[in-house]
């Protein structure tokens, strides 16, 4: 039955390629990132841009999007929202985030940041551009669905091939290590009193899936910004909210020993992989394997904030992201059917919060992090790059004197409400000078514990998040695309190379 599902699926998936390329040119662009990577407000940015690239409001502006070609060269027409494919896909609320960050009715005072991705949503963007290039060139046009999920599903992929003993072993060894054992200490302990071999109960399974909860709930607070904590959907559960499909935790198994059927360790056993037939592999199926770019945005500055140990964690959830990708395009229908992810685009978010000095350096950081991955992934034939940028800009930059010494290079916004920096705490109103630091030469050194093994003034930066800048609006009064760093070049080479 699995087999003739998938034969159906394939089927239907070859059709509707068949009918997106006899409209024209079709990409369908992946968007994720792990929680606060700023997805939503990427997408959001990328419309704003795209249907407003030609707005009156905008003659006699300077070009906001120099490295995307087709504006650059004046080819642009057009840019508008369409109906989505997937009428079973929430359609991606970009009204309610353009107004979340302009302000609610207009009012900037108001102005914040949208909602973060919490479940799977799409939209499509209809682009009309003149064709300079080919045997045919005239009037042409590019069809951009956009999917954005959370990264945290995407991390559930890898566990297609690993057993619950195996697993399990894992999820203990990491839990174990200096920074989470403290985290995990009531999990931990309250498995440490079950017996596998017991006669399953479902109070016990349901404390255990609780405790584990909040130990990778804890992980990713803001004071530890740990990555790597799958499954995807005990942190992001989406429409599984209260559902026994998230009733389940790693145990202490034997992988040698055969338990009874009626025991806590194989009802465990039975939940986790049920967790990967029904909620893993159709994510899958319906929506991972259909995707032909991607874009990963990865928030680096809250790593860094959190130490050494948020780094490496880091690391180790983008190489399981990019071995997602890479298992991705194994399948035969796939690669004879339809094309492979053939660009992927890692991006270090919020490059705003850094001077323009540090950018460099925060992508050389991105790209250390991803350098072996990145290594299997080109072997397949992916073209991937790294960059540094801020969907939505919500800083300026400037000098500000020194007490006594030479003037340091700073950012100037308004800090949200709560933030705090040594004994001075933020309103959420006032602008602010700050000097975040500059980022090491030596990407490595991120990855060094202060006071232990790092060079003095090797981690001396500290990053505050932003409200979301004073939106700029044209003569009618309607809001301006906001200004940016370095989205056009995304924009480039995700998809500008389609439109020649």
């Amino acid at each position: 039955m699995a087999l003739f599902s998938d034969l159906l699926f394939e089927a239907r998936a070859v059709a509707q390629s068949l009918v997106d390329l006899s409209a024209g040119t079709h990409i369908r662009l992946g968007v994720t990132g792990l929680s606060r990577a700023g997805k939503t407000v990427f997408i959001t940015a990328l419309i704003e841009h795209l249907t407003k690239a030609t707005s009156p409001g905008l003659r006699g502006r300077k070009n906001t999007l120099p490295v995307f070609r087709v504006h650059a060269e004046g080819r642009l027409i057009s840019g508008a929202l369409e109906p989505q494919p997937d009428d079973n896909v929430p359609r991606f609320a970009y009204e309610e985030h353009e107004e979340a960050l302009n302000g609610e009715g207009g009012k900037a005072e108001r102005r914040i940041w949208p909602q973060s991705t919490r479940r799977i949503s799409e939209v499509r963007l209809r682009l009309q551009y003149q064709q300079k290039g080919g045997m045919n060139p005239g009037r042409r046009a590019l069809t951009l669905d956009i999917v954005d999920y959370p990264g945290e599903w995407l991390l559930d992929l890898p566990l297609l091939e690993k057993s619950f003993a195996q697993w399990s072993q894992e999820s203990f060894a990491a839990a174990s290590g200096a920074a989470r054992a403290p985290l995990a200490a009531q999990w931990r302990g309250f498995c440490a009193q079950k017996d596998p071999s017991a006669k399953f109960s479902e109070d016990d399974a349901r404390r255990a899936a609780e405790l584990f909860t909040a130990y990778l709930r804890a992980c990713r607070g803001e004071e530890f910004s740990f990555s790597s904590l799958p499954p995807g959907r005990f942190l992001m559960p989406g429409d599984l909210a209260g559902s026994p499909a998230l009733t389940f935790s790693p145990l202490a198994v034997d992988p040698n020993r055969a338990y009874p059927a009626d025991s806590l360790a194989a009802m465990m056993e039975r939940r986790y992989e049920a967790y990967k037939s029904h909620v893993v592999k159709p994510f899958f199926r319906d929506h991972f394997s259909r995707l032909d770019r991607q874009i990963v945005l990865v928030d680096a500055l809250a790593a860094l904030n959190a130490g050494p140990a948020a780094m490496r964690d880091l690391e180790i959830a983008l190489g399981d992201v990019l071995t997602a990708f890479r298992a991705g395009r194994s399948n035969i229908f796939s690669t004879v059917f339809r094309p492979k992810i053939d660009r992927i685009l890692f991006a270090a978010t919020k490059a705003d919060h850094l001077h323009h000095t540090s950018h460099d350096r925060l992508e050389a950081i991105l790209r250390h992090l991803t350098a072996k991955a990145i290594a299997r992934v080109k072997g397949v034939g992916a073209e991937v790059d790294v960059i540094a940028l801020a969907a939505v800009r919500a800083t300026r930059e400037a000098k500000v004197n020194g007490h006594g010494g030479p003037a340091l290079e700073a950012v100037i916004g308004t800090p949200l409400d709560g933030e705090r920096i040594g004994d001075e705490m933020f309103d959420g109103k006032t602008e602010a000078a700050i000097f975040p630091g500059e980022l090491p030469l030596d990407p490595k050194a991120v990855f060094r514990d202060a006071g232990r093994d790092a060079a003095p003034g090797e981690v001396d930066y500290r990053f505050v998040r932003f409200r979301p800048p004073i939106p700029i609006r044209a003569a009618d009064g309607s809001a301006l695309p906001p200004p940016h760093i370095r989205l056009d070049r995304a924009f480039q080479f995700l998809f500008g190379d389609k439109m020649t």
